[in-house]
């Protein structure tokens, strides 16, 4: 059976992906169009490239995380110019080594711009805080930037999708006005974008299937805010959860497998053989769970 997919964010978390992949595969199902943002982004360009299920999670295996952490070299010997860094440019990482890897990947499978993949089938939704707008690439590159996604190299797309705010430094787009934008993670607007192909007037093509990673099973009640920085953490928790949430709980749910992975922090790149393995079950569960009910 072929669908279409759509996976969540989650940094790290993503290794549950893996597992996710495995039992679709044992199931034979297939993915055509794909979406996702910040991790979910990466793994869903590996899709689009054409990587196979084995040869995915051959990647993320051999994936030594702690590589992809590239603080400026100034920091490795003043450890305190890491603060300026985070103050001028926004983040304490570059972000390049991501990039890099992520282009080195996808040029395996002769995938560098968005004309190297059939149109429609790869969406990548990033937050522009310059403009105030959740913007999905390709499809508001000529809209909101005036560039042309035939030009528009993938593994910059999902690079900045997957622009952790803070960890790492944004990446600045011309566009249409003299300032360029900053663009970060597209998780702080839409972290799960299920309705990123909902043709309201038209019967869908295929099934859409939407993977979530949580950190949570049921419904909590209202976070204990006592100070700033736990207002911070609420309202960056809030920014990230509100719109996908309130999308959700109107939407049919029997399309959606939920993936526990509570206790990893998103950007834990030091995450233990352990803790991989831990995600991958839980992803391999979860869709088994699911699949088990699930009547396409």
């Amino acid at each position: 059976m072929n669908i279409d997919g759509v996976f969540s964010g989650g940094g790290v978390k993503a290794f549950a992906y893996v597992g996710v992949l495995e039992t679709f595969k044992e199931h034979h199902i297939e993915f055509e169009r794909v979406a996702g943002t910040s991790a979910g982004a990466i793994i869903a360009s590996m899709i689009a490239a054409r990587y196979s299920m084995e040869e995915i999670k051959e990647l993320v295996n051999e994936l030594d995380l702690s590589s992809l952490a590239d603080p400026p070299l100034l920091t490795k010997f003043l450890p305190l110019t890491k603060w300026f860094f985070l103050y001028f440019q926004l983040g304490i990482n570059k972000g390049d080594k991501l990039e890099a890897w992520l282009m080195e990947v996808l040029e395996r499978k002769h995938i560098k711009t968005f004309s190297d993949i059939k149109e429609g089938y790869l969406k990548v939704v990033v937050s522009d805080l310059s403009l105030g707008k959740l913007v999905v690439i390709p499809d508001d590159l000529e809209r909101v930037y005036g560039i042309k996604p035939e030009y528009f190299p993938v593994s910059k797309a999902v690079r900045m999708s997957a622009g952790f705010p803070y960890f790492f430094m944004p990446k600045r787009v011309p566009g249409r006005y003299k300032q360029k934008s900053i663009v970060v993670d597209g998780g702080l607007l839409s972290n799960f974008p299920m309705w990123i192909f909902d043709q309201p007037t038209n019967k869908p093509l295929r099934p859409l299937l939407g993977v979530k990673l949580t950190e949570i099973t049921q419904e909590i009640g209202p976070r204990k805010i006592d100070n700033a920085i736990g207002m911070f953490q609420a309202l960056f928790s809030t920014m990230k959860q509100a719109h996908d949430s309130r999308y959700i709980s109107t939407s049919d749910k029997k399309n959606i497998i939920f993936v526990p992975v509570e206790g990893t922090a998103a950007m834990n790149f030091s995450l233990t053989e352990e803790a991989r393995q831990k995600l991958i079950i839980s992803g391999r569960n979860s869709t088994e769970k699911f699949l088990k009910k699930w009547h396409g």
